[in-house]
């Protein structure tokens, strides 16, 4: 496959469907030269494996803490060789954040490791599917946090990230943006809370004057209707749980979670480890399908 980009493919938690999907991945045609990382003992079948030792025998099903760095040791891998032109771009199973945090490390998700690890600014959460991209403002937070960690800064910065990259990742000319708002009805001018008028608005005007084309901050209970989409490349809500029901419902197990704001592209399956499925064959690989799938197109 000369000239074809190489995608790093982590297979994610041991005990999960991340292995098993990944071994349907990378025996198919996508384009690209997939390259899976992980314990070649869990990849039978996968044509280009790069061997990252589990630290004990992984039983599908059954989590084990004493395996938690070895999933962070396969991100890194992935993260290292895309930093260093090794990779074009990662896709990545899914892991469970749980058994990380029961070894005592310090886990909220892929999104903020790869931040971190990477020295990004400011990176955005994005789920692509079922004809929607819908972008986060905050990302795994309790609710009661949530208020808090919307700033008029942050705002602005996440608007110019999601900008950005659908222009220069998805190929978005002038990307339309609409803004979810916080609180029911977008807080009723202050009554039903005053974050929206507040913060939300001085955010978008904020990015207006940069030259976004953000419109909000628009009552969440009917942004997501047809009429107000259809003139929309992307909706950014204010919580994890405020957009993602509505993406899921239309797309889930073929929607792909994108982190915009990275140095290299980085897209992922829109589920988790199904621990009840591990083993049986049963696990259906449509996400990570489209989640090679895309990664392959942002980076052609």
């Amino acid at each position: 496959m000369k000239g074809a980009p190489v995608i790093a493919l982590t297979s994610g938690e041991p005990a999960g469907i991340g292995p098993e999907l990944c071994t349907k991945i990378a025996r198919e045609s996508h384009g690209a030269k997939i390259v899976v990382l992980g314990d070649r003992t869990l990849l039978p079948g996968c044509p280009h494996v790069e061997h990252v030792p589990v630290a004990v025998p992984a039983v599908a099903g059954r989590l084990d803490a004493r395996n938690a760095r070895y999933v962070l040791a396969v991100l890194d891998r992935a993260i290292g060789g895309c930093l260093k032109g090794e990779f074009d771009a990662m896709v990545t199973a899914p892991v469970q954040k749980s058994i990380i945090n029961d070894a005592g490390i310090a886990f909220t998700g892929h999104t903020e490791y790869l931040a971190e690890h990477t020295g990004a600014p400011s990176v955005v959460m994005m789920l692509v599917g079922g004809g929607l991209r819908v972008a986060l403002a905050t990302t795994h937070l309790p609710l009661t946090e949530v208020p808090q960690a919307i700033t008029q800064e942050g705002l602005t910065a996440t608007l110019k990230v999601i900008d950005a990259d659908l222009c220069r990742r998805f190929r978005i000319a002038r990307p339309r943006i609409l803004v979810a708002g916080l609180n029911p009805h977008g807080g009723e001018s202050g009554h039903l809370g005053i974050e929206d008028r507040d913060v939300i608005a001085p955010a978008i005007d904020s990015a207006r004057r940069a030259g976004i084309l953000a419109t909000g901050p628009l009552p969440a209970d009917t942004l997501f209707v047809p009429e107000r989409l259809k003139d929309a490349d992307c909706v950014l809500a204010m919580y994890h749980d405020q957009g993602l029901p509505v993406l899921k419902y239309a797309s889930f197990g073929r929607g792909v979670n994108v982190t915009l704001g990275l140095p290299f592209v980085r897209t992922s399956v829109d589920h988790g480890t199904a621990l009840d499925l591990a083993g049986k064959g049963l696990a259906d690989a449509g996400s990570l399908r489209e989640a090679v799938r895309l990664a392959t197109e942002l980076v052609s």
